[in-house]
């Protein structure tokens, strides 16, 4: 089983949500960017991002844009699943943008950061870091358009924490044609064959026809949706 869900901001109460009692060892949940549980390296931060890696299922996450980067890139990485993570504690994991994964025998694409909510103090760490994560350069999208290549340029899901900049317009939100991340996805959009596409930026829980959601602080099965 994969669930998936939005932006938690450190809101540990969406994990005592009764449909992950449900979840055994090999599900999976995965939040669509700012999870916000990895912000300033106490010691209290440490004991909960442990008890959630104690939990029977994955844990997995992209990155948004409320998150301590400089906190977050002092995880080692590792291979997991086809692609490259950072293991945060036992079954919590961060899926690097820009990698596809087999998980559950799906596969996903994970491409997470954005634009446009870094500034004003809203994420407490360095300015560079915080570029890096908004504008992915050349070389970092080339390397997800070759793994996307290698298979068929086809996946199952595509998890993201910006949508493409034509969804978000039809959501009637703000975009810019500066937003590196969104434009990148709004080529793969018309690229990729995929079957659904969940992004979690502008808090709202709402389908978009045919193939996409915007999702909150809802948890959705992604193997049930039509």
């Amino acid at each position: 089983m994969i669930l998936i869900t939005g932006d938690v901001h450190g809101d540990i109460g969406r994990f005592s949500d009764k449909r992950l009692r449900k979840l055994k060892k090999g599900d999976t949940l995965i939040v669509c960017g700012d999870l916000g549980l990895i912000w300033n390296g106490s010691d209290r931060e440490k004991r909960l991002l442990k008890k959630l890696g104690k939990r029977k299922y994955d844990i997995l996450f992209v990155e948004g844009a409320h998150e301590n980067f400089d906190e977050l890139e002092k995880y080692d990485t590792e291979e997991w699943h086809g692609g490259l993570t950072r293991p945060i504690s036992g079954n919590l994991r961060h899926l690097i943008r820009g990698y596809v994964y087999d998980i559950g025998g799906k596969r996903v694409f994970a491409f997470g950061g954005g634009s446009g909510e870094y500034n004003g103090g809203k994420a407490p760490c360095s300015e560079e870091a915080a570029v890096r994560y908004e504008l992915p350069g050349e070389e970092e999208l080339s390397a997800a358009d070759a793994r996307l290549a290698e298979v068929g340029n086809e996946v199952d899901y595509i998890v993201s924490y910006e949508p493409p900049v034509t969804i978000a317009e039809f959501l009637n939100e703000k975009v810019s044609a500066t937003d590196t991340v969104g434009v990148y996805l709004d080529r793969k959009r018309g690229e990729v064959k995929y079957r659904l596409w969940f992004f979690g930026k502008h808090h709202t829980n709402k389908p978009v026809p045919p193939k996409f959601m915007a999702l909150f602080d809802k948890i959705v099965d992604a193997e049930t949706l039509k």
